[in-house]
């Protein structure tokens, strides 16, 4: 198969798809009963950008903010040759793709690659293999996925239609942050300091924070729509830290699908998204011939301050003028517990007979992650405290080698293969909020888990400082979410409440505030995955493991050889 490789972005003719950096450029792609090797070229430089009346340097991908979308179809080889022009180290992991046997492309720096650093190029090599829909792409070091993420289409194999109508076309949608300083400075002076940096200064729909920000008009994403026709919206949040809502004034949208995996279809008019998931919709023209707002908002439901700042982009029916003001969506309220509770309910795993939902029904191993905040001392900070967070009382320090070389090459001294199973002291996770010093501990501790084992997880937050929603994301996997609740869990009362069935399956997780969720899920691909809180300024603190799965019995069951070109440290 011939493939065209235009501007770092490869493609050919064929099949049409929405390019999210112009509303009405359309990239190529060719049906095809044959697997494919995809050849990206990935330039990490700088560039400067202006939004909001203020201008600066953006670490970018082909200049490109957001960056450009990873086109494949399930079977396809995915070649990425990512070559470092900017002053940092980065590494890029490829959110959601399960990468068997292969971390060596997962991604995190530290984790399972050294960062690639200034001047240096890696080629990530991987295979797409039993997935299909919507995930994404973004660096994985300090703060730099402000402004380097993407989106993955995966389409499904040639002559497997989608479990539901065919869109006339299809649009991505990402969901993003914008400070108007460096957002590197701004996270350093927040370590200096031991406290939460500044906020963001804007939500972006497709970078672009929309007509309600200042010098805005300009920097407005707008979607052009047929009357009568149905579009499936690919959405992304690639926020650092905030969960956001999504709404189109009105029109009423259909969850098809969550993190690349099907869904039991239900109409919302607006939708919940954590940091790292993605949720599909398909969203039918057929309302009166105006233009309507897009918005997105901030989620939050704790005491704690977050951007609540609007960001809209715009629905807009052909033949309608761009002079014609466009109708606001009613958004939830910021802090509506109830909405996000039920639409979290509605999602369940299509578990047809073409994709169903294996959930594992028996377990080998049972886990039980306590999510905390914390103080260390730190003399120089300006309360005399940093804040950390930690799971089960351990805060993870990362490491100088890769996780994954460390083990592959068996590198003492790197790491530890002890990480507790549960909290070393159990107490009343989410009663009053706890102060005291819990003599958090600080390490580069793991748990290793055995091959082709079955897992539970249950991740329970507390109220150390204060309670607060996590998205988890585990790296390698896609796990069942089997069941949640308020308060603190019970092993005798709420395990026999499990969705067994149709749980939704996904690759990350928002643990609700004051709450627990459980996943479970098969170990069956060797090596060492990260497991983190997907809020950017958590997982600085701590709050991060990795799961350590090892080699199987049979031949196509360990680790694969790292590629030449792994970067070192």
């Amino acid at each position: 198969m011939q493939l065209n490789i235009v501007l770092g972005v490869a493609f050919s003719a064929s099949t049409a798809f929405q390019s999210p950096s112009s509303p009405y450029q359309y990239i190529a792609y060719k049906p095809s009963s044959e697997a494919a090797i995809r050849k990206y070229n990935f330039d990490i430089q700088v560039k400067n950008v202006s939004r909001l009346c203020h201008a600066k340097p953006i670490v970018t991908v082909n200049g490109r903010y957001p960056g450009p979308t990873i086109y494949a179809r399930e079977g396809d080889t995915v070649l990425v040759n990512v070559t470092n022009h900017a002053k940092y180290n980065l590494s890029i992991p490829w959110h959601g793709l399960k990468q068997y046997r292969n971390g060596w492309a997962d991604g995190p720096a530290y984790i399972t690659q050294c960062p690639i650093q200034t001047g240096n190029s890696y080629v990530y090599n991987f295979n797409v293999t039993g997935q299909r829909g919507t995930l994404w792409w973004h660096a994985h070091i300090l703060w730099l996925r402000a402004t380097v993420y993407g989106a993955i289409v995966i389409m499904p194999n040639v002559g497997t239609p989608y479990p539901f109508p065919k869109p006339a076309r299809e649009f991505e949608i990402l969901l993003g942050e914008w400070w108007n300083n460096d957002v590197e400075e701004i996270e350093k002076q927040g370590n200096r300091m031991g406290l939460p940096p500044n906020m963001s200064d804007a939500h972006t729909i497709n970078g672009k924070p929309g007509p309600l920000f200042p010098c805005s008009e300009k920097h407005t994403y707008a979607m052009e729509v047929e009357q009568g026709k149905t579009y499936l919206l690919r959405i992304i949040n690639a926020a650092l830290n905030d969960e956001l809502f999504f709404s189109i004034a009105g029109h009423n949208m259909t969850v098809v699908e969550v993190d690349a995996v099907y869904t039991k279809p239900f109409t919302t008019q607006a939708i919940l998204i954590a940091p790292g998931q993605t949720t599909n919709v398909l969203v039918q023209a057929n309302q009166v011939a105006k233009r309507y707002f897009m918005a997105t908002k901030a989620f939050m439901d704790a005491p704690i301050p977050v951007d609540n700042k609007t960001a809209t982009a715009i629905l807009q029916y052909k033949g309608i003028p761009n002079t014609v003001i466009p109708i606001l969506p009613k958004l939830p309220a910021n802090n509506d517990t109830g909405f996000a509770l039920s639409y979290n309910k509605k999602l369940r795993s299509l578990n047809s007979a073409q994709f169903p939902a294996n959930v594992p029904l028996k377990v080998d191993r049972k886990l039980f992650y306590t999510i905390g905040l914390g103080k260390n001392s730190c003399p120089a900070c300006i309360n005399g405290t940093r804040l950390l967070a930690s799971l089960n009382n351990v805060s993870f320090v990362m490491p100088q080698v890769a996780l994954l070389q460390a083990h592959y090459f068996n590198i003492k001294g790197v790491f530890r293969a002890d990480f507790p199973d549960r909290p070393p002291t159990p107490f009343n996770y989410t009663g009053a909020p706890l102060t005291a010093n819990l003599g958090t501990s600080t390490g580069t501790r793991i748990a290793k888990i055995a091959f082709n084992s079955t897992v539970e997880l249950v991740l329970q937050d507390t109220n150390l400082l204060t309670v607060e929603s996590h998205p988890f994301h585990l790296h390698g996997y896609n796990f069942f979410v089997v069941g949640t609740g308020i308060g603190n869990f019970d092993p005798a009362k709420d395990p026999p409440k499990y969705n067994l069935v149709d749980p939704i399956e996904r690759n990350t997780v928002g643990v609700p505030t004051g709450g627990w969720t459980a996943i479970r899920f098969r170990a069956d691909n060797p090596g060492v995955w990260f497991m983190h809180c997907h809020l950017e300024l958590h997982t600085g603190w701590g709050l991060k493991t990795a799961f350590l799965v090892e080699d199987g019995p049979g031949q196509d069951q360990s680790v694969l050889p790292p590629p030449k070109d792994l970067p070192s440290c």
